[in-house]
Formats: C-alpha cells, structure tokens, sequence
C-alpha cells in the first residue's frame, strides 16, 4: 500500500491511497481541475481512480468531489446525513454508494473501517485503511479524542493525524472570540498538545510514519508542530512526513 496527502488545510483536503489493484481518494477539497493536477505531480493518472470516500461535508473535504464523480464516473462511498448536508456542494452524483459509520466496507482489495469521530459536521467520520495486514489511519477535524478514536487506531502502521493550531497562537491571534472557542471546543480541531497527547497512546514499535494535517496557516507554524510530533515519538524510530496546503507530500510506501 501506497499514500500520499495531496492537500491539507482549510483550503482543501486530500489523500490518495493505492495497491496494485485499487487507486482511492479520501476526500476531495480541492477544485477538479487541482485534483487532477496533483495527482499527475506525483504520477497518477486520475483514469485508475477507483472511487472517493468523504469523511464529512465541510467544502475543504468535498469541493471536488461531485465535478470528480462525474468527470471519472466512479462512485462516492458517503454516510446519508453527509449526503444530505452536502447536497448542494456536491451537485447531482451517479453513483453515490450510501456507506453506514461505523460498518466496514470492501473496495476490491482495501477493506475501509469507518468510525465516529468529535467534529461539528452532521456525521463526521474517521478511518482506517487496511491491505494485506497493513493499517493505514486517518484522523483529522477532530475536537477531541474518545475510547472509539483510540481503539480504531491501534495498532496503525501509518497514520495522518490532526495537529491543527498551537494554543497560544490561537489565543493571541486574529480570530473572532467566537471562531476561536469553535476551534478549540470538543467539536472543532485538535492542538499540537492534544495531537502529542493522542499520539503517545497510539505509538508503538510497528508504527511506521506519522503525517501531521490539517495545520493552521494562521494559528500554528510546521515547526511547532513538527517539534511537537517528534516529541510525542521520543524514543521511536517512526518518521514524520509533515503535510502542507500548497503541495504533495511524497508518495509513502508502507
């Protein structure tokens, strides 16, 4: 198995994921014509895609979504409540496949466990990502963490993890007061701290990479949360592919 985080922030979300068989994209917050773009960046005929999961509804995760959809006709594995919610973003789709939180779904050879997760979404959705005993993790939008975060992503070979603001910066930043108890309430996004904190409980010698997500552009700097990332890995021998809104991470072979 094969990832790479094409984008993230709150300018567009995006993670490509591959096996030999089977080409998916976990959320599609970029334009369709960016999409397109980084996928070609780091060789990926956008033809090969399989198909698009969407975690939840907010624009960042599902501008490209439906234009995607359409273009490639391949189908939209999505929950009924982010479908409703989503509507009007995502435009008509002919292959909408309604998937239930918390059920696993098969697509051909990559078995897709989803679960609830704490975000002000209408059925926000984490995942983990599971070929050949292989176990990729995906979590960000997240405002706290639960016992169904933690179990779901033991035991994860890679995962790419919120690590969304520094709390000082946050507080002392330009935000409006009520922009700001949104980001660091239990439904909004996780903090380098509360990130570090996850990441200690789910560390362990088999966890191969870390990708920091979903960073701030205004509220958090790659190296505060890099320094906290590395922090939580003290004595692991884990890499740290940081993710950024503007590029590509590298292809990341698991």
């Amino acid at each position: 198995m094969r990832f790479c985080v094409l984008a993230s922030g709150s300018g567009g979300n995006a993670c490509y994921v591959e096996t030999d068989e089977t080409s998916l994209l976990i959320d599609a917050g970029l334009s369709l014509s960016e999409c397109v773009r980084r996928l070609r960046s780091i060789g990926v005929n956008q033809e090969r895609l399989d198909g698009v999961l969407i975690t939840h509804e907010h624009a960042d995760h599902i501008r490209g979504a439906g234009a995607l959809a359409r273009r490639l006709r391949v189908p939209v594995y999505i929950n009924n409540a982010t479908l409703r919610r989503g509507m009007k973003s995502l435009g008509n789709i002919a292959r909408p496949v309604i998937i239930r939180t918390g059920h696993p779904l098969t697509v051909k050879d990559l078995l897709l466990e989803t679960f609830t997760k704490c975000h002000d979404a209408a059925d926000p959705m984490g995942v983990v990502i599971t070929s050949q005993g292989i176990r990729l993790g995906l979590i960000t939008d997240l405002g706290r963490s639960t016992p169904v975060v933690e179990d779901r992503l033991k035991g994860c070979h890679a995962l790419v993890m919120e690590f969304n603001h520094d709390e000082r910066m946050l507080e002392e930043g330009p935000y409006p007061l009520a922009v700001k108890r949104r980001i660091r309430g239990p439904e909004g996004h996780l903090s380098n701290e509360q990130a570090k904190e996850l990441l200690m409980t789910l560390s362990h010698e088999d966890l191969g990479v870390v990708v920091p997500a979903h960073l701030s552009e205004t509220n958090n700097l790659p190296e505060k949360a890099l320094k906290t990332c590395m922090c939580a890995l003290a004595s692991s021998r884990t890499r740290v592919a940081l993710s950024t809104q503007g590029a590509p991470t590298p292809m990341i072979d698991l």
